[in-house]
């Protein structure tokens, strides 16, 4: 039996909401980062992840400084949350030293 393959979709939905899927890897952040730098400023954006599968290390960072910049995560699975949340965290540590 053949292995799931998750492949990586980027979705342009209305009103500034990327919906995000499938399995998310390094690579991809760069067509990302593009996608939300080419939204007019002041634009609301949103980035769904309601159906992305996996994520890791480097999303996880590029998801917590897209919060920063202003971009809102909706339906982000539990684990993402808490992994995006502890990022922060580190990030905040990494600051006042």
């Amino acid at each position: 039996m053949a292995g799931r393959v998750d492949v990586f979709k980027i979705q342009r939905l209305k009103n500034g909401v990327i919906a995000l899927s499938g399995r998310m890897e390094k690579e991809h952040i760069v067509e990302l980062e593009r996608l939300l730098e080419a939204e007019p400023a002041g634009s609301r954006m949103v980035l769904d992840l309601k159906n992305l599968t996996l994520a890791g290390q480097s999303e996880i960072e590029f998801f917590a400084e897209c919060e920063e910049r202003g971009v809102t995560l909706v339906n982000c699975a539990p684990y993402i949350r808490e992994w995006i949340n502890n990022q922060r965290k580190g990030m905040q540590s990494d600051d006042e030293f």
